[in-house]
């Protein structure tokens, strides 16, 4: 046999030899023909050569990121990028000082970014590892042997090979079915839907919910399958949803606000180092002799450790989420989005329910519950079982004997069984009941409308006892009926004829097994004030009990189908989404449309932080996490601002999600929402504390600036006092927020932070000038070279001073000290504070132009930092009375 074959992706052609895909599906022969292959599989030289040719079968988006590549992505941050202009500016004007800070700032921010990304590479290349890879192929030595089964790994198969499948396999590549027998398999990582699906080799194929084929990413419930190989690795359509759904279209939730707070350094950035040289060569007739002076102005606005602070915040928080609840950020910006979030989106199928149903009743024919009609369903299921050799009983079967008495199902004697097909839907048990000599009893259980039409009823009974059953099915239960038939003891074998003139005994209601821990993370989530909406494949009625039995409101409005969607605009969708908690029979492209719905559907801002009722006049975007496991979840994945997928997802989900989950678990995600308000909490206090003070400090020296003869600060010591107060803010990177931090969605948002630093700012340069009115009394009048000396030593003390007030005053909702004990922010502004009064008397004072202090000063200054810290707490009191809760 030739080796030509091809493998055709799904809705395209193949390599080389393949032709025009038909307009029909192709007919089994023509597949095997189109392969070059044939039932008894290939041999084993011409699997080595399409191994060769086709490549190995993996997809392609198993490989981690290079570091060169997280290294681009770490410097293409805008915070960093501000520090390099700043540090390209210092050494333009030949300030290396500032210029090696800058740059020293900018090595170790990228340094822990890329290596906390690099280990998060290193975790999913862990997990990738830990999928067991091994399929059952037939292959033969040579084209005169015969067939031999053996395992090998998943990714050598090649198209054309023969494979078994089994219960609980997965799918290793998109087949084509030969044989089967009572075959089901999952396909909720295609489509959503949770229910198994019925496979058979007559069936039509070329498409997944159709019969005759099975596709990567799928698995088998029950049954057996004899298939050939038809596509593997990138030609999967597993591996084409992947390439569809990869690449993020819209900029998250962090990028939104880096972006913000950006244009506002930048623009302070770009103004200051004029307004001193204008201010400068028109009242003194200095020129450019101050242009160093003007750019450490400059850098002393600028919030230096920024990038560090927020790197060492987010790699803080994903190693204790790593280490506490075994999830795995992969992309550390994603944890600040998950912070932020306030709608989230999920799937029902294993999230908020079990993948597996419960017996919710049985019904007779009035409509009133019937344990007779339980018994007769778990003896079909039991005989069933026994007699027609399954390996496995049916998800369903496994309920009904969950539910049944066990010695009651003993009282039967089975005899014979017809097994359930895709084509009857229909499964019968022949029992005998002792005391019943001489008569076999049929027992049939399957599809509603397959019983109701072989049941002897008439016409106004049938249709009664189907809208009963459509009842039980709106209420989100799933139903299967059940006949009897009393026939004579024969030996001849029971066959489907025998299925008929059955008498009507009731119907069986399942419903999804709830997570058991679903309905508390729910109630956490609500707290977090993180609305969930459901996104599902499945039937409106299963996803809107789930939610009723778990406490999840769902109003009679709150629900649209795959249909209702198509029928919306983007607009109108938009102003839906956001009073829809049940989006049902969705395709992957409707999630993404229903994400991309909820991220642009507006709402006001003052609710979202404080849970005013009260419009403030200005609405902004939802930031959307969406939580998945299927290759039908890749395109919502993407189009949220988070995406987050449990371990036991899809490869291609995994790698496409910015967060792992160690299980599919809500409670994960809700300690995940939790470390990243503590994160974003510490970073919001990090800028409003640093820029407040710094504001301060440029308008206090542009001041000075008007009104002294000469430079209120020399370069260096700017330059000194920036490295202080930067050490000392390090210790916001573990500080840890009230809780009631974590009860509202935590956003940067640049209009606030603007409006926070700016009153702010203004008292600190209040307190500064006050300074300086201190250091007017404290010395003999200004012009002498000590007097210079005098007034910078002293600004610096008060500058250090006022500014480890602001670090302990300034942490608006901060937690309480527990145990007496200062926490590490009060230490390190303690330690700040000891640097202030030391460093002028210290040998490191000389030479940066420091000298000893008059004794008069202290008092005078004690009595400046008292009134300045009753102003900060007055003002921190009416900015949290006003705002509550609110964080940048």
């Amino acid at each position: 046999m030739a080796d030509s074959a091809a493998a055709r992706p799904a809705g395209g052609e193949g390599e080389g030899d393949v032709g025009p895909v038909p307009s029909s599906p192709p007919t089994l022969l023509e597949v095997l023909r189109g392969l070059d292959s044939g039932p008894r599989g290939l041999t084993e030289a011409q699997a080595q050569r399409r191994l060769a040719r086709y490549g190995e079968n993996v997809l392609p988006a198993g490989r981690g990121v290079p570091w060169p590549v997280l290294a681009g992505r770490a410097l293409r941050d805008p915070f960093t990028a501000v520090l390099l202009c700043l540090g390209l500016v210092s050494a333009a004007v030949a300030a290396w000082g500032t210029a090696a800070v800058i740059l020293l700032l900018v090595v170790v921010s990228c340094v822990l970014r890329v290596s906390g990304e690099h280990r998060a590479d290193r975790s999913m290349a862990g997990l990738r590892e830990l999928v067991a890879a091994t399929a059952t192929v037939l292959r033969r030595a040579d084209e005169d042997t015969a067939p031999a089964a053996r395992e090998v790994a998943v990714a050598e198969l090649v198209p054309g090979d023969v494979i078994r499948l089994g219960p609980g396999d997965l799918v290793p590549a998109d087949v084509r079915l030969l044989r089967a027998s009572g075959l089901t398999v999952h396909q909720a990582a295609l489509t959503g839907e949770s229910a198994p699906v019925a496979k058979s080799a007559d069936g039509l194929a070329d498409a997944v919910d159709e019969p005759g084929s099975c596709f990567q990413g799928s698995s088998v419930a029950s049954g057996s399958a004899t298939a050939v190989v038809t596509a593997t690795g990138a030609r999967t359509r597993f591996a084409a949803a992947h390439d569809r759904g990869s690449g993020r279209s819209e900029r998250s939730a962090f990028d939104r606000s880096v972006h913000g707070v950006s244009w506002i350094l930048i623009r302070f950035m770009l103004l200051t180092p004029p307004l001193v040289l204008a201010a400068d060569a028109a009242l003194r007739g200095r020129g450019l002799e101050t242009l160093p002076f003007a750019v450490a102005v400059a850098v002393g606005l600028t919030p230096e450790m920024l990038p560090v602070i927020v790197t060492l915040c987010l790699t803080r928080g994903a190693s204790l989420l790593a280490r506490a609840h075994g999830v795995i950020v992969k992309r550390l910006p994603a944890l600040h989005d998950v912070g932020a979030m306030d709608v989230l989106c999920l799937d029902k199928t294993g999230t908020l329910t079990q993948d597996r149903p419960i017996l919710h009743r049985a019904l007779g024919p009035d409509g009133r519950d019937d344990p007779g009609v339980l018994r007769l369903a778990a003896v079909n299921a039991w005989w069933t079982l026994q007699l027609a050799d399954l390996p496995a009983p049916d998800a369903l079967d496994e309920a009904l004997l969950d539910a049944a008495d066990e010695d009651a199902l003993m009282a039967y004697d089975g005899t014979a069984a017809v097994p359930f097909d895709p084509v009857r839907r229909l499964a019968t048990a022949v029992v005998r009941t002792p005391g019943r000599l001489g008569r076999d009893t049929l027992v049939v259980k399957g599809d509603v409308e397959a019983v109701l039409e072989r049941c002897a009823l008439a016409d106004a009974e049938r249709a009664r006892l189907r809208e009963l059953a459509g009842g039980q099915a709106d209420d989100g239960l799933r139903v299967l009926a059940v006949a009897t038939a009393d026939r004579p003891t024969r030996a001849r074998a029971y066959t489907p004829a025998d299925e008929r003139g059955l008498s009507f005994e009731g119907f069986v209601a399942f419903r999804d097994a709830l997570a058991p821990t679903a309905a508390d993370a729910l109630a956490v989530l609500a707290e977090q004030g993180v609305t969930v909406r459901i996104l599902t494949g499945d039937h409106p009625g299963t996803a809107v009990r789930a939610c009723r039995d778990l406490g999840l409101t769902v109003a009679g409005d709150a629900v649209l189908t795959a249909a209702d969607i198509d029928a919306l605009d983007d607009a109108e969708l938009a102003d839906l989404a956001g009073r829809t908690t049940v989006f049902a029979r969705c395709t992957p492209a409707h999630k993404a449309r229903v994400v991309r719905a909820l991220r642009n559907a507006g709402h006001d801002a003052r609710a979202t932080n404080t849970g005013d009722a009260r419009p403030s006049g200005r609405t902004e975007r939802h930031t959307v996490g969406f939580l998945g496991d299927g290759v039908n979840d890749l395109p919502a994945l993407r189009a949220a601002d988070v995406g987050i997928a449990p371990r036991e997802a899809a490869d291609t989900a995994r790698e496409a999600a910015d967060m792992v989950l160690g299980e599919k678990d809500l409670t994960a995600v809700a300690h995940s929402v939790r470390a990243g308000r503590h994160a974003s909490g510490d970073i919001a206090t990090y800028l409003r504390v640093t820029l407040s003070s710094n504001l301060g400090n440029v308008i206090a020296m542009l001041s000075a600036g008007l009104l002294l003869p000469f430079l209120p600060m020399l370069p260096a010591q700017v330059l000194a006092q920036n490295l202080c107060f930067d050490a000392a803010q390090l210790a916001f990177a573990h500080d840890r927020p009230a809780p009631a931090a974590a009860h509202r969605p935590t956003v940067l948002r640049p209009r606030d932070l603007l409006r926070f630093i700016t009153g702010f700012g203004v008292l600190n340069a209040v307190a500064d000038l006050a300074t300086f009115a201190v250091l007017a009394l404290a010395t003999h009048g200004p012009g002498t070279g000590d007097d210079e000396a005098v007034f910078h030593s002293g600004w610096f003390t008060e500058n250090l001073l006022t500014q480890a007030l602001v670090m302990v005053l300034l942490r608006v909702g901060r937690r309480r000290a527990e145990g007496g004990r200062p926490d590490p922010v009060a230490w390190s502004a303690l330690a700040l504070a000891v640097t202030g009064l030391t460093l002028p008397l210290s040998p490191l004072g000389p030479p940066l132009g420091l000298t000893a202090l008059p004794g008069e000063y202290y008092p005078l200054l004690a009595a400046v930092l008292v009134l300045y810290a009753a102003a900060l707490v007055a003002a921190r009191a009416r900015y949290e009375r006003r705002h509550s809760a609110m964080v940048c």
